[in-house]
């Protein structure tokens, strides 16, 4: 297969498995978004959906956050890992949304990645999830699937989003880079991958995943 016709069977085999993309991460405005996307840098969504309850109990919006210490943010997250770094973000960026934009998130990629704590795939999310802006936000997890069937060279993250929106249609960036995530979790997990589940590696993955994966 081309790298083209591997980008149609997958999105034809992600589509027919997740035609519903429920973002994993609860929240309910950007803003309430952007602090779960930051929160799970090296932490599952899983965690996250466990601590956000409590924060945004308490500030589910910056003029709220602003009213914690630095200090009481981190003794919320802390199970998230990285607190030290994570609430000091969370409590600087909540003062730029004010001071700047009056407490609202912008939709502008550039200006959200001048955020503390903010990166480009944590931006990626927000304005794809947040305000349906075309974005293809890759993790770990991605880079990972798409090296393995051949979609990437695999050398990094950067590389890897630049190939996919080479091969993937603009309109389904925002949907199939959940699928991707979704079909990773079910049938291709990083820890103890199994060939006889992953159907799309079995058709189209290359000779070293194959391998790897026996």
């Amino acid at each position: 297969m081309t790298k083209k016709e591997k980008a149609n069977f997958i999105q034809e085999e992600l589509e027919r498995l997740y035609p519903e993309t429920p973002i994993p991460l609860d929240h309910g405005d950007p803003f309430t978004l952007l602090i779960a996307v930051l929160l799970s840098a090296q932490c599952t969504d899983e965690r996250v959906n466990k601590i956000t309850p409590l924060l945004f109990s308490k500030a589910n919006n910056p003029f709220d956050m602003i009213k914690l210490t630095v200090d009481e943010i981190r003794a919320i997250i802390r199970p998230c890992g990285l607190s030290p770094k994570k609430s000091a973000a969370i409590h600087g960026l909540s003062h730029i949304l004010i001071d700047k934009y009056q407490g609202e998130v912008p939709k502008d990629m550039e200006l959200l990645e001048e955020l503390p704590g903010v990166g480009h795939k944590t931006a990626s999310v927000v304005v794809s999830q947040a305000f349906g802006q075309p974005a293809f936000p890759v993790d770990t997890h991605i880079h990972r699937l798409l090296t393995r069937w051949g979609i990437t060279s695999g050398k990094n993250v950067v590389v890897t989003e630049k190939d996919a929106k080479k091969l993937f249609p603009k309109e389904t960036w925002n949907k199939l880079h959940l699928q991707i995530i979704f079909y990773g979790r079910e049938y291709s997990p990083a820890r103890s991958p199994k060939l006889e589940k992953d159907y799309i590696t079995r058709t189209i993955g290359t000779k070293t995943a194959l391998k790897e994966l026996v």
